[in-house]
């Protein structure tokens, strides 16, 4: 099967006989794309032409900025979810903005770690730079475009947390009496605890989403497909409104955007005195009771979309020590 052409961009026939690239995004002008289809170059000239990033300077052979533009090329790069892809994009905007024209030879392993050494002040974008160029070196061995992978055996220092916590039974309690059914806040609520969906997932949720009394997606972060009952405390609070095109909607009936639906759930939160309190909490709320119920590794796999075993383990092994230990206890009293 062909690949399909990238999103906006044409073919013309010019009256000599030759084919000639253009992009045309809706009714705008065209705009000419010079260079050979499928080189770093083309995909240069196309990214401008879109708006996505300034022109960039034309990409030297065996350099970072010449991988980064054959690797987003590559099949292992279109098989990275949207929201994956766009925060690596976001991650390498500046380093190679530093370092593009550096040969690929100079990315050692040395230079690697005092790279990740420059990033102590912020740990976890360290390690979101590790995981971006572990990805592209990688992919860049396999294609023989270097010999040696300089990320291997190299580890991103970061600082022991327990993340975001979850939300108690208490708060939860205290966020529904300020915000009952009938509430815009409400349903921001019940649509996060009673999916678990990731607020990239939950901020798109809608009708169309829904089908046979199921909710059925594909995760943004990872392009994962879930699919969940549509439970009936959701179904109440979806009754009672305010939805639209998607469940959760602003003040006006649209759909949030990412980042503001973060903000206007904060609040909410905090108009309920709930403090320090995250959506991605109520993730974590649910994954812990649905573990508690016995919910196995890949039945969390399957609810959360997740793609490794091992997020799934460190509910269902949390669940596992608070049984044995509340079974242990009542031995004690025999």
């Amino acid at each position: 099967m062909p690949r399909p052409r990238p999103l906006h961009l044409q073919r013309h026939k010019t009256r000599h006989g030759k084919y000639v690239w253009y992009v045309q995004k809706g009714h705008g002008p065209l705009v000419r794309i010079r260079g050979e289809y499928g080189t770093p170059e083309f995909q240069a000239a196309y990214e401008a032409a879109l708006g996505h990033q300034p022109p960039p300077p034309r990409a030297h052979a065996n350099t970072l900025g010449w991988l980064w533009l054959m690797y987003r090329q590559s099949v292992a790069w279109n098989k990275l979810g949207k929201g994956t892809k766009k925060q690596r994009e976001n991650i390498m905007r500046p380093v190679l903005e530093k370092v593009a024209d550096e040969p690929l030879s100079a990315f050692t392993k040395q230079a690697i770690i005092k790279s990740l050494d420059a990033r102590a002040a912020t740990p976890f974008q360290a390690l979101g730079l590790l995981k971006a160029l572990r990805a592209m070196f990688k992919w860049a061995v396999a294609r023989e475009f270097m010999s040696v992978d300089p990320t291997l055996g190299v580890k991103a220092d970061l600082p022991k947390t327990k993340g975001f916590p979850e939300w108690t039974y208490e708060e939860i309690i205290a966020y529904e009496n300020r915000w009952p059914l009938g509430t815009r806040q409400r349903v921001m609520l019940d649509v996060y605890a009673y999916t678990g969906l990731r607020r990239s997932d939950a901020v798109r949720l809608g009708p169309k989403h829904v089908w046979n009394n199921e909710i059925v997606l594909t995760t943004e972060k990872t392009s994962t497909p879930v699919t969940l009952p549509l439970l009936d405390v959701l179904k109440r609070t979806l009754a009672a409104g305010p939805t639209g095109e998607t469940f959760i909607v602003t003040s006006k009936g649209k759909p949030y955007t990412h980042g503001s639906l973060g903000n206007e759930f904060k609040d909410a939160c905090v108009a309920a005195g709930v403090l320090g309190k995250s959506a991605h909490g109520l993730r974590k709320a649910a994954a812990v009771r649905a573990a508690e119920k016995g919910a196995t590794t890949q039945q969390l796999m399957a609810i959360f979309g997740w793609t490794s075993i091992k997020q799934a383990e460190l509910y269902t092994r949390a669940a596992d020590r608070r049984r044995l230990s509340r079974e242990a206890m009542k031995k004690l009293e025999k």
